[in-house]
């Protein structure tokens, strides 16, 4: 039974290195890799001794463990001490690894000294072999040897839990266990004089106890291939937290940037600092639920700090969250004076677009003016037909039979002044008769629709906005378009009359109809009234009627007020 557990122990050994392969890459410590190699031989050693037939061959096992017993411990301890992040001074590292080799070397001399053993035999109890020995001096100096070993180890693992917060508890303890168990497997297994070495069994479990502290590793790792550069570079901050949004690290610029990040231990949740509660864990909610929302702003002390969110990556695997932070001061700085730059720049030229915009619109204003002025009317045609129009929009944008733009309505009341200029084309013997036309003179009368469409085109031409030209176009041209097709020029009916040209007509007429005019007085609005509504679904569009009917009081008070 006894051969058994060795061999047992020796079997978990070897395939507790299996995993340690598989997890195994360039930023493991080398102290735990070289664990995994000292423990599976030693623990051969220990095999190799239990079976042995001669005392040749258990001295030659013997050898063996003594790998384990003087560089294990060594190893061990060092490893401590890296994962504490605490420098031992190079020459007493070189004094400490010569110190185990003097003691390896004399164990290296049982059976054929006696700086070791004074003397040695062996003797099969239960199956196993167990040898006798007499110590030598080096014996005791290698139990001295082991024993300074651990309180070198023991004491780091206290300083690093009293005194180093972004040490994590998980790793302490972890780091703890294995030590302990295997010195008090070694002096204790011994004092109780049993038939096996418990000290095997306590390697087994280091090797077990440091696959996790590897696992652990890799989170904790936060200077990974991915990242090294941008670590030592010293410019962009870095913080680690795994799936359970706990703190595992961050580099000097972060907690230079985040200087809550002092004050919390590795391991604890972010939810134990208030800032980080109420900055970070948003971040990391938010970057959870939708990977796109990789970027945060974060602003202090006058500076302004771009917040990257990534994967924490351990290979492809991936095994928590980062934070990559830079200071974006300078190019927040530059961004914002090209957008008051941009916005200033913006503002003159609309600011110059408008005065433009304004003398375009007075020339034009100007010319319709000037049109008028030839013509027979008393004046004021121009303005009353574009409040006419403008009404009528009003009115027609409080129901949704229209769905108007606002850029069409304003487009709309601003051509109404356009829609005669074609009449500075006709011939003033024509425009300024008091009378009727005759039948000549009403057909060169009515050419002032595409002429007037010619030279609104002509005068708008290179514009950029297009609707209002196209808009300004059609009122001058289809203005005196009827709904059943008897209107000129094109004698359009129905739908194939622009809406612009439809509510054109209904202003131009009704103020025909209301004006006073060298060859007739202004008829009553109630006699207007009657012949507007005559002529809806023959001169004019019967779906404005609502819209007409609606904008008719405001009419009637608008020109009562012109008397």
């Amino acid at each position: 039974m006894a051969t058994a557990y060795y061999d047992i122990v020796l079997i978990i050994s070897l395939l507790l290195v299996l995993p340690f392969v598989y997890m195994w890459h360039k930023h493991i410590d080398d102290h735990i890799t070289l664990t995994y190699v000292l423990v599976p031989v030693t623990n051969l050693g220990w095999a190799m001794l239990a079976r042995a037939q001669t005392l040749e061959e258990a001295l030659v096992a013997n050898r063996l463990t003594y790998i384990g017993a003087c560089f294990l411990m060594l190893n061990i301890m060092f490893i401590v001490f890296s994962m504490c992040q605490i420098n031992l001074n190079r020459w007493l590292r070189v004094a400490l690894v010569l110190l185990s080799s003097v003691v390896f070397a004399s164990a290296m001399s049982i059976g054929r000294g006696t700086f070791f053993y004074k003397s040695v035999s062996f003797e099969r109890v239960d199956g196993v072999v167990r040898l006798i020995k007499e110590y030598g001096p080096m014996h005791a100096v290698s139990r001295a040897m082991l024993f300074l070993y651990f309180l070198m180890t023991i004491g780091a693992i206290v300083y690093s839990y009293l005194r180093k917060n972004q040490i994590s508890r998980k790793m302490l303890f972890l780091l703890f266990m294995p030590v302990v168990v295997s010195m008090v497997a070694f002096f204790g297994g011994r004092s109780l004089s049993l038939v096996i070495e418990l000290a095997p069994a306590a390697f087994a479990f280091a090797l077990a106890v440091y696959l996790v502290v590897t696992y652990r590793i890799c989170l904790y790792d936060i200077s990974d291939t991915a990242v090294e550069s941008l670590v030592q570079s010293g410019d962009t901050g870095l913080v680690a937290f795994d799936f359970s949004f706990h703190y595992l690290g961050s580099n000097e610029t972060a907690k230079a940037i985040f200087p809550e990040l002092n004050n919390l231990t590795v391991d604890q949740s972010i939810n134990r600092s208030l800032f980080m509660r109420e900055k970070a864990l948003p971040w990391l909610e938010t970057f959870r639920e939708d990977e796109t929302a990789d970027l945060a702003r974060f602003d202090r002390d006058g500076r302004n700090y771009l917040i990257h969110l990534t994967y924490l990556y351990d290979g492809s695997r991936k095994r928590g969250y980062q934070f990559f932070i830079t200071d974006d001061t300078d190019n927040q700085r530059h961004i914002d004076l090209i957008n008051r730059y941009n916005a200033e720049l913006e503002s003159e030229v609309a600011e110059k677009t408008a005065h433009i915009v304004e003398m375009h619109d007075k020339l034009i204003l100007g010319m319709a003016t000037m049109v008028e002025s030839r013509d027979n009317s008393t004046g004021g045609h121009i303005r009353r037909t574009s409040e006419g129009v403008r009404l009528l929009v009003e009115a027609m944008r409080e129901d949704d039979a229209f769905p108007l733009t606002e850029e069409f309505c304003k487009a709309v009341v601003k051509a109404a002044p356009m829609h005669d200029l074609g009449k500075i084309a006709v011939d003033d013997a024509v425009l300024r008769k008091p009378g009727r036309f005759t039948p000549e003179e009403f057909e060169k009368m009515k050419a002032h629709a595409a002429e007037g469409a010619r030279i609104v085109h002509e005068i708008l031409e290179g514009t950029d906005d297009d609707l209002f030209k196209k808009i300004a176009e059609n009122v001058a041209h289809y203005h005196h378009e009827r709904w059943d097709g008897s209107g000129y020029p094109e004698g359009l009916k129905g739908e194939e009359i622009p809406l612009e040209a439809r509510i054109m007509a209904i202003a131009d007429v009704y103020d025909a109809l209301v004006s006073k005019r060298v060859y007739k007085e202004s008829m009553s609005f109630e006699q207007a009234n009657g012949i507007i509504m005559e002529g809806m679904g023959k001169h004019f569009d019967a779906r404005l009627e609502p819209y007409y009917l609606a904008a008719k009081p405001k009419l009637e008070a608008y020109y009562s007020s012109l008397a």
